[in-house]
């Protein structure tokens, strides 16, 4: 049986073989000696060092643009090494992007230091000026954090970009361009088809949702009209309305019985579909003072009406 050979291959780099590693080639020749024997001989060896070549790729790890609106927010980007040999980066985020709507303010860049892709105050790394990531091997990537604010006054579907850009803290410049002795183990560095420096867009759009709150009345006395005297029925109705382009959670309604009124048993409702009075097993609640309905999360566009009615003491 032929014996089975199994290759293992090392992986490989972006930029290809490590910087620093000492390619060696002897050639040889043989030659008949013209007294019956084959000579061999082999050439000087010819030692070369690869050098280190400089090549950078920013992207954006948001899915698309972020839904934002006035205050703190985040941007989300990866910096990979390219390159064949231990890099660092600067960093520097742009805020005032040609077409923007708005220009937010850039507060801090963050390296995501545990891993897990998501800001975490107090655990990922703040990068003091100027922004630098850690030295990266190569094909090596680090997630950055751009930490900003959205200013106020900005309307709903305003827009603006954020560009990333990272830079070889060796140097940058034209394909080709030589950093003499500057590369791993002092080879040396020469920047590759990126120009040692990319850039990548992040994008801000505007969700500013609001609720608006409108209350009605509709009384009915006890002769058939409407006149408000002792024993007549207040219908109240409360409309939600949300506008903008996301959604708010958690919206609560609330109302207190006013004074001089007795609330009538089961008569809240949801959407015209009657609700219980007992707390706990559908989305309203009323007790002595007042009632509540829970309307969870709500689409922008969307009116949701609590009613319930009340008698005049």
């Amino acid at each position: 049986m032929a014996a089975l050979a199994m290759v293992f291959a090392s992986p490989a780099y972006a930029a290809g073989v490590d910087a620093g590693t000492l390619i060696e080639n002897v050639a040889q020749a043989t030659y008949d000696d013209g007294i019956g024997g084959t000579t061999t001989i082999d050439s000087n060896p010819v030692i070369i060092a690869v050098d280190e070549l400089l090549d950078v790729t920013v992207t954006s790890l948001d899915p698309g643009p972020v839904s934002t609106r006035p205050g703190d927010d985040i941007l989300t980007f990866e910096v990979t090494n390219t390159g064949n040999g231990p890099e660092a980066f600067s960093l520097s985020a742009n805020p005032a992007v040609a077409g923007n709507d708005f220009e937010p303010t850039i507060n801090d860049l963050a390296i995501d230091t545990n891993g897990n892709g998501i800001y975490d105050p107090g655990v990922d790394t703040i990068l003091a000026g100027p922004a630098t990531t850690p030295v990266l091997d190569a094909d090596e990537a680090v997630t950055v954090f751009v930490l900003l604010t959205v200013p106020t006054g900005v309307v709903d579907g305003d827009q603006a970009d954020v560009d990333l850009l990272a830079e070889a803290v060796t140097g940058t410049g034209t394909p080709g361009t030589t950093f003499a002795g500057q590369g791993e183990g002092g080879v040396d560095a020469v920047v590759g088809l990126t120009g040692a420096d990319d850039n990548a867009i992040g994008t801000l759009i505007v969700g500013i949702t609001t609720v608006e709150l409108t209350k009605s009345a509709e009384v009915a006395d006890p002769f058939g009209g409407t006149t408000v005297v002792p024993g007549s029925v207040v219908t109240y109705s409360i409309t939600a309305s949300v506008t903008g382009s996301g959604s708010v959670d958690d919206l609560v309604v609330t109302d207190a019985y006013p004074e001089g009124t007795t609330y009538v048993a089961g008569t809240l409702q949801l959407d015209a579909a009657g609700l219980t009075d007992a707390a706990g097993d559908d989305a309203g609640d009323a007790d002595v003072n007042g009632i509540t309905v829970d309307l969870g999360t709500v689409a922008s566009g969307t009116d949701r009406v609590v009613s319930f009615d009340v008698t005049i003491d």
